[in-house]
C-alpha cells in the first residue's frame, strides 16, 4: 500500500498544497508552525479515523475560506484508487471512494491502512492507563470489528452496574435496599463476567502479537543495548480468565463495591505496563527512551496489521526526531525495508543519514522538494 499523491487545499494553514512522495522515505521539514503536522494529519484522515490532535472539522478549514479540501491517490493490491474529503464550514462532509459518495469518513476505513505517532502519543508511557487500554482496544477494534460490539456492551453493563451500586449505597446498612436489587445485581454480575473474559481474552491475545514484534523493532531502535518487555496487569479473574473465576470475584468484591458506588475490578482498570530492562518505563525511563517505546509500539502495531490484513500500512511520525540520538535516528531513516514512512522534523541534521527517499521543505503551508544530494552537501 503506497500514497502517490496528495493534493490539499484550504486546510488548517495550507491554502494550495501537491506532494509526490516517495515510495520509501519522505521526509517533511522545517520550522515550527509551518504546516508539518497539518500535513501529516490529513493523511491520517483517509484512514477513517479522527484527527489526532483532536480538532473540530471546522477548526480544520483554513481562516477565510469556506471549505477545506483533500484529495489522495494510492495504491492497493497492485491496483490505483482515489479518495477526497470536502469539509464545508457550513452543510454537510461529503467523502468519496473512487467517485462513489460515501455515507461518512468512517466509511473509509479499511482502505487505507495506517500507523501515526505525535509528541502527544508520549502520555501513552507518562500518563495513567486509561490511555494504554484506549491504545490496546483501538487496535484491536481494527483488526475483530466484533471487538467494538463486545466493548460496547462491557461499557453498557458496567454503566448499569454503578447505578445499581450507588442506589445500593443510599439505600445504607439499615434500610431495604431497592425491590429485586440483589437479583438485577446478579443478573449484571453474569453478563459483566461473560464479557470480562472476552475483553481480557482479545487483550492479552493482542499484547502477545505486539510484544513480540515491539520487542524486535526496540532492540533494533536501541542498537541491542537495551531490552523492552509488555505486561498485562490483569486485576481480576485467572489467566486464561474463566467467566466463573471472574463471577466469584466479583461476588467477593460487592461489599466494596457498594461502599465506592463504583465496580472497583475489572478490565476498565487494567493496565498494559512497559519495562526497559526490568524498570517501569514510566518512572525511570528517559524521553528519549520513552518516545523509544511508544514507536515500538506503532511499528509493531503496524506489523500485526501487515500480518492480518495483508496489507502494509503507511507511517506517519511527526516530530519523531527530537530526542533521539544518532542511532536511533539512523535506524527509522534506513531500516524500515518496504514501507512507506512519512517523517517531520526541524533540523535538517536529523537525516543527515538518511540513504534514499525524498525530502521536502515546508514553510507558510507551501512546499517545495529538495533533492536528497543537494541537502547533504548544505550540511
Amino acid at each position: 500500500m503506497n500514497i502517490s499523491r496528495i493534493e490539499i487545499e484550504n486546510y488548517r494553514n495550507i491554502e494550495k498544497m501537491e506532494l509526490i512522495p516517495s515510495p520509501g522515505v519522505n521526509i517533511i521539514y522545517g520550522d515550527n508552525a509551518q504546516g508539518k503536522t497539518n500535513l501529516v494529519e490529513s493523511l491520517w484522515l483517509f484512514t477513517g479515523a479522527k484527527s489526532f490532535r483532536a480538532a473540530k472539522d471546522v477548526n480544520l478549514i483554513r481562516f477565510g475560506t469556506d471549505a477545506a479540501r483533500l484529495s489522495l491517490s494510492f495504491q492497493r493490491e497492485g491496483r490505483d484508487q482515489c479518495a477526497s474529503i470536502l469539509l464545508p464550514r457550513k452543510g454537510k462532509k461529503r467523502v468519496q471512494l473512487n467517485y462513489v459518495e460515501l455515507s461518512g469518513q468512517t466509511s473509509l476505513a479499511g482502505e487505507l491502512y495506517a500507523v501515526v505517532f505525535s509528541p502527544a502519543h508520549l502520555s501513552l508511557v507518562e500518563d495513567g492507563p486509561e490511555l494504554r487500554r484506549r491504545f490496546l482496544d483501538t487496535a484491536i477494534c481494527q483488526l475483530m470489528p466484533r471487538y467494538i460490539d463486545i466493548l460496547g456492551r462491557y461499557s453498557r453493563v458496567l454503566r448499569q452496574r454503578n447505578v445499581l451500586l450507588r442506589e445500593l449505597r443510599q439505600a445504607g446498612p439499615h434500610t431495604p435496599p431497592p425491590p429485586g436489587a440483589q437479583d438485577m445485581l446478579e443478573v449484571f454480575d453474569d453478563a459483566l463476567a461473560r464479557l470480562s473474559a472476552s475483553v481480557i481474552r482479545a487483550r492479552r491475545k493482542y499484547i502477545s502479537r505486539l510484544e513480540t514484534a515491539a520487542e524486535q523493532i526496540y532492540s533494533g531502535i536501541s542498537s541491542r543495548s537495551e531490552a523492552l518487555r509488555l505486561e498485562y496487569r490483569q486485576g481480576i479473574g485467572e489467566e486464561p480468565p474463566e467467566p466463573q473465576a471472574i463471577l466469584e470475584q466479583l461476588r467477593r468484591g460487592r461489599a466494596a463495591d457498594i461502599s465506592a458506588a463504583a465496580t472497583l475490578t475489572g478490565p476498565h482498570r487494567d493496565d498494559l505496563a512497559l519495562f526497559i530492562d526490568q524498570n517501569d518505563a514510566r518512572i525511570f525511563g528517559s524521553q528519549g527512551q520513552k518516545r523509544s517505546c511508544v514507536l515500538s509500539l506503532k511499528l509493531a502495531e503496524s506489523i500485526i496489521i501487515e500480518e492480518s490484513s495483508g496489507q502494509r500500512p503507511v507511517i506517519l511520525l511527526d516530530d519523531v526526531m527530537s530526542e533521539l540520538d544518532a542511532s536511533r535516528r539512523d535506524y527509522l531513516l534506513n531500516s524500515l525495508e518496504g514501507k512507506q514512512v512519512f517523517i517531520t522534523c526541524c533540523d535538517t541534521g536529523c537525516f543527515s543519514a538518511m540513504k534514499s527517499g525524498k525530502c521536502f521543505h515546508i514553510s507558510g503551508g507551501a512546499l517545495e522538494e529538495k533533492p536528497l544530494e543537494a541537502e547533504k552537501e548544505e550540511r
